[in-house]
């Protein structure tokens, strides 16, 4: 049988929206009547979004969004290809900022850089390159000579960020994540605080390695991403971590050959923490998952 193939498409816009619950509706409404999933955010300050669908739904989706939202673009889209689709349901979730940082940004004023001049950028010695996700995230793979923060949320890079910080640095800032678009926030941020030199990765990750060739790439090990391919490596192929569902950490080939990982309860991570309580729910939760695919 022929695999059918997909195209997962991420997108953001900085732009004024008004009635966000009843976008929410229209836009509901336009995923289920296309066959589409994923994962849409409506906010004031803009939208955000992944969603799948067969090849070419992008365009009418796109249309969609420019006619209701009255704009003429997105800020920055990822195409990836996949044979098989990474999302269950189409969702649009309402908050109070596209990335929170509890910092609104009105339009996307950052330098953006493409993947070969980041490649260049990145390797001058007065430049500092901060990768800003989270730390499982910076530990599945990052940039080479990146520094990891240490946060466990994105709201903490705003004290990360702070002001000392930005007294104390005498370099250019070299900023990525996932897809662009929390380095978007934290350049709105950093611009507050005085500070000017900061340069972050158009696209971010997946353009890269969507743009990257193997041999030439500053990049090491693989990009976590939130749909259930969990992570991908050039060329957005699907990569080798798979998500713990104990602690919804993602876990890699040798931690799974640990005798703490359990298939949908435990990893090395988390095992020790977990009570026996949780341990019999997620073990139940494991076994009604199996049975019904054997139905």
């Amino acid at each position: 049988m022929q695999k059918k193939n997909y195209e997962i498409v991420s997108f953001y816009k900085f732009c004024p929206v008004r009635s966000v619950q009843d976008y929410r509706i229209l836009f509901k409404k336009n995923l289920i009547d296309h066959s589409l999933t994923g994962t849409i955010i409506l906010s004031p300050e803009g939208i955000n979004g992944t969603i799948v669908g067969v090849p070419g739904f992008f365009k009418q989706f796109s249309n969609f969004v420019f006619n209701t939202l009255n704009i003429k673009n997105f800020d920055v889209t990822n195409l990836s290809k996949s044979s098989t689709i990474p999302f269950k349901k189409p969702k649009v979730k309402i908050k109070k900022e596209v990335v929170p940082i509890e910092k609104n940004t009105k339009a996307r004023i950052g330098k953006h850089l493409s993947p070969k001049k980041w490649d260049n950028f990145i390797k001058e010695k007065d430049v500092m390159v901060i990768d800003i996700r989270k730390s499982f995230e910076y530990e599945m793979g990052t940039f080479n000579g990146a520094i990891n923060p240490e946060v466990k949320s994105f709201r903490e890079f705003k004290e990360y960020f702070s002001k000392d910080f930005v007294r104390k640095n005498n370099k250019k800032l070299a900023i990525f994540c996932t897809g662009g678009i929390r380095c978007e926030k934290a350049s709105d941020h950093l611009a507050s605080l005085g500070m000017n030199e900061v340069y972050q990765l158009e696209g971010g990750i997946i353009n890269y390695l969507n743009n990257t060739k193997e041999s030439e790439t500053n990049w090491n090990g693989e990009c976590y991403v939130f749909d259930q391919r969990v992570s991908i490596i050039h060329n957005s192929k699907q990569g080798t971590y798979s998500m713990c569902h104990g602690c919804r950490i993602p876990i890699n080939n040798t931690e799974k050959k640990s005798k703490k990982y359990i298939e949908g309860v435990s990893c090395p991570k988390c095992f020790d923490k977990l009570t026996q309580s949780q341990k019999k729910r997620f073990a139940m939760r494991q076994y009604n998952i199996l049975n019904s695919k054997n139905d």
